[in-house]
């Protein structure tokens, strides 16, 4: 490899910086869907699908001013979810993206991925199974809305990884954001309603939030290999419980409190891994004689 490509790479490979922006962005989504939640229980989701993408766009717009269509469809999937779901349900469910997302790393973006990240995905799955107890009962519309979210959402990480290559974190997030906005506009057709000052700016503020999340998601993907970052997702589900709990009463369940556990510990133990693979010091190659 050229001296270029080899600091291109490692540009690309930065994974504690890239888990830290993973780490943020789950801050900023948790917010904006506790907001997205409590307003859909007033207004039509296409005018609160459209306000929050609006202000998300301008956000990002303000900071730097491929894949819209699959986050378009991941969107709408989570809104018909969180909207019949609890926000705590709802994530859980969706928390199965990392296991597509490193099947796809692997099958597409011919990444190699360790016993180790196998073990923390499969265990962190576990506390999502412990946490959602699937039945016969699981399987409703809400559960398979947040499927198919969890699905496109490991596509749009992919496309942030592989477009990462050529495009920068800013040009990324400015398209995916503008194709966002055409596409939630169309959803108005279904119904609107003149929010009160209060709520509008709620909206507002997810977006806001939202724009700054989706932004630090990308920039996280574009640092460091899917499979290494996106299981830090799985901290949304603390978010998520603790924003149901406090605006909506929803107690934890003991399932979803063991489960968030182990979820929260094999996102733990990724980050001391890549940490301690960091570390080691590099073993120069044997030169021939």
């Amino acid at each position: 490899m050229t001296v270029a490509a080899v600091g291109a790479a490692a540009r690309r490979n930065q994974i504690p910086l890239g888990i830290a922006y993973m780490l943020g962005s789950t801050v900023m989504f948790a917010g904006g869907n506790a907001v997205v939640k409590w307003q859909l229980a007033a207004y039509p989701l296409g005018e609160v699908a459209f306000g929050r993408t609006l202000f998300a766009f301008l956000t990002v717009a303000a900071i730097v001013l491929p894949r819209g269509l699959s986050q378009f469809g991941s969107m709408l999937c989570w809104f018909l979810a969180v909207s019949v779901l609890s926000l705590g349900s709802a994530t859980a469910i969706g928390f199965a993206a990392p296991l597509f997302t490193t099947l796809l790393s692997i099958v597409i973006l011919k990444e190699k991925v360790g016993i180790h990240r196998w073990s923390a995905l499969i265990l962190g799955f576990v506390g999502v199974l412990i946490i959602t107890h699937p039945g016969a009962g699981t399987l409703t519309y809400g559960a398979l809305f947040a499927l198919g979210n969890a699905v496109l959402i490991s596509t749009v990480a992919i496309a942030i990884r592989r477009m990462s290559m050529t495009e920068s974190t800013e040009t990324l997030t400015l398209y995916q954001m503008s194709i966002m906005t055409l596409c939630t506009a169309g959803l108005l057709t279904l119904g609107f309603r003149a929010p009160h000052w209060s709520d509008a700016l709620m909206v507002a503020l997810a977006g806001v939030g939202n724009g700054i999340a989706q932004f630090w998601w990308t920039r996280s993907l574009s640092l460091a290999p899917p499979s290494a970052v996106v299981p830090f997702n799985y901290l949304s589900l603390v978010w998520a419980t603790i924003l149901g709990f406090a605006v909506w009463g929803d107690v934890p369940t003991p399932g979803l409190l063991v489960g968030s556990a182990i979820v929260v510990a094999s996102g733990l133990y990724i980050l001391w891994r890549e940490t301690l693979r960091r570390r080691r010091p590099a073993v120069p190659a044997p030169q021939r004689r």
